[in-house]
């Protein structure tokens, strides 16, 4: 009842997180070695050349916000080392993602229980929001001790659902509707962004978004959304407020625990601890 009361007084009813170098540091080095491996994939299975792989795994990145969404784009070809690759490489999601995160140093995430205790003080919903698949959202979670922490997750598979299959023909039409385009949805799309605020089903001027990718600040500050850069002591753009530390929030955004009576909604009952689900 405190918790609901809390919410009903404060301006912010929806936290959205980003997860990996969120919730937990950098310094951990799962995104180095996701990084490796996703070269490794480039290479073996795709038969890159070697000497190009880096420079366009990082280029793929910066410019459709992951490398797998870039090598499965059938247009804007890139220029590496004066070579054109059309890109448009045909590959299983589930294969590509079993491959990258399969091999991760999960063992250096350990249980979190100041972020856990945190998370589990503050009545507004909390959602993950990653451009990681389920399983790997899974695992990271698991591991941090915050499995239980959020109300759900949105993850890879909920913005990318796999193809409708055997679908008869009067159901064409409905199917159709869900069927997966050619293209993968994923920050820092703005397209993304308002996707996950309406699969959330959150009030973007109600809601507060956490990621450590000032690109990613950028579009959802251009989706409405409150804005925290994490992992950074200093503002970037689009950035509302900046934390050093996922751990520094209470400091920093204290209206979080504390009503300020500003706007007024309807009061949202924060459900039991459970295990979080997936957001489809």
């Amino acid at each position: 009842m405190e918790a609901l009361q809390r919410c009903n007084e404060s301006k912010y009813e929806c936290l959205l997180f980003d997860m990996d170098d969120t919730l937990y540091p950098l310094s951990l080095g799962l995104n180095l070695a996701c990084r490796k491996n996703i070269e490794e994939f480039m290479l073996e299975h795709l038969e890159i050349e070697e000497d190009h792989v880096p420079r366009l795994c990082l280029e793929l990145y910066r410019e459709h916000g992951t490398t797998m969404a870039g090598l499965k784009a059938k247009r804007n070809p890139a220029l590496i080392f004066n070579i054109i690759y059309a890109l448009g490489y045909e590959f299983d999601n589930d294969e590509f993602h079993a491959y990258v995160h399969g091999r991760l140093p999960y063992n250096n995430l350990k249980p979190d229980p100041v972020l856990r205790n945190l998370l589990l003080s503050m009545p507004q919903r909390k959602i993950i929001f990653t451009n990681a698949d389920e399983a790997h959202a899974s695992q990271v979670l698991t591991r941090l001790g915050l499995e239980d922490c959020f109300e759900g997750v949105i993850c890879f598979e909920t913005l990318n659902p796999p193809p409708v299959e055997n679908v008869v023909d009067e159901d064409k039409d409905t199917a159709a509707e869900y069927i997966r385009p050619s293209t993968i949805l994923c920050k820092p799309a703005l397209e993304a962004m308002e996707a996950a605020i309406e699969i959330a089903n959150a009030d973007p001027k109600k809601t507060i978004f956490f990621d450590d990718s000032p690109r990613n600040i950028v579009s959802g500050k251009a989706a409405g959304l409150h804005t925290v850069i994490v992992g950074s002591s200093t503002l970037v753009a689009g950035a509302d407020h900046a934390l050093s530390s996922i751990h520094n929030f209470k400091e920093a955004l204290p209206e979080l625990w504390e009503g300020e009576g500003i706007e007024q909604f309807e009061p949202t009952v924060q459900p039991p601890p459970v295990e979080t689900q997936v957001l489809a």
